[in-house]
């Protein structure tokens, strides 16, 4: 067994690129803010991505992104180590994306009409998105949720399953639902 190497000290640890999440999770789990901007500088910008996916707006991702930071700073003591540090703190985000989705339900209220869906323009990559982004919004929550974990995050179903909390077969079944009701809006 190969001796345990300590860092002189903590800030020295925050700052070596190859210092993993799980160390630095324990090391912000004790107060070491440096650590938890480490954490933030390598998961910011997926949590975010996740967010707009989900809220469909900027502000909304912002909301979303700073909550889940505070609710991981608040968090992080219960990080056991027991899977992955990014897993359990993607799992976290998204558990405070949805609460703050329900909080802003008047949100969903504004879904796109079909004729703006019919008429957009299909000439660039970035229009593409605009319009795949758009039929995101517009499927049930469930649908949406396993379409963005498994087909825009690369998540397989069998993570997504645990993420949300279902199987890997209802997991199948929510993205079957979802390829094909997008399918339909685009017929």
């Amino acid at each position: 067994m190969e001796p345990k190497v300590l860092p002189i000290s903590k800030q020295a640890s925050t700052q070596q690129a190859d210092v993993s999440d799980s160390h630095l999770a324990q090391l912000a789990a004790d107060g070491d803010k440096l650590a938890f901007e480490q954490l933030y500088q390598r998961h910011h910008k997926r949590i975010y991505a996740l967010a707009l996916r989900l809220g469909g707006e900027p502000s909304l991702a912002d909301e979303i992104l700073q909550e889940s930071f505070v609710r991981l700073w608040h968090k992080l003591p219960q990080f056991r180590g027991e899977s992955q540090f990014g897993t359990w703190f993607y799992s976290l985000a998204l558990n405070q994306a949805l609460n703050t989705l329900k909080q802003h339900r008047n949100f969903w209220a504004r879904f796109i009409p079909d004729w703006q869906l019919q008429d957009a323009p299909q000439s660039s990559s970035q229009d593409d998105n605009l319009l795949l982004d758009r039929l995101i919004l517009r499927l049930p929550e469930r649908a949406r949720l396993v379409f963005v974990l498994f087909a825009v995050e690369g998540f397989s179903h069998e993570e997504v399953a645990k993420v949300l909390g279902i199987s890997a077969g209802t997991s199948k079944a929510h993205y079957h639902r979802a390829r094909e009701l997008m399918k339909e809006m685009l017929s």
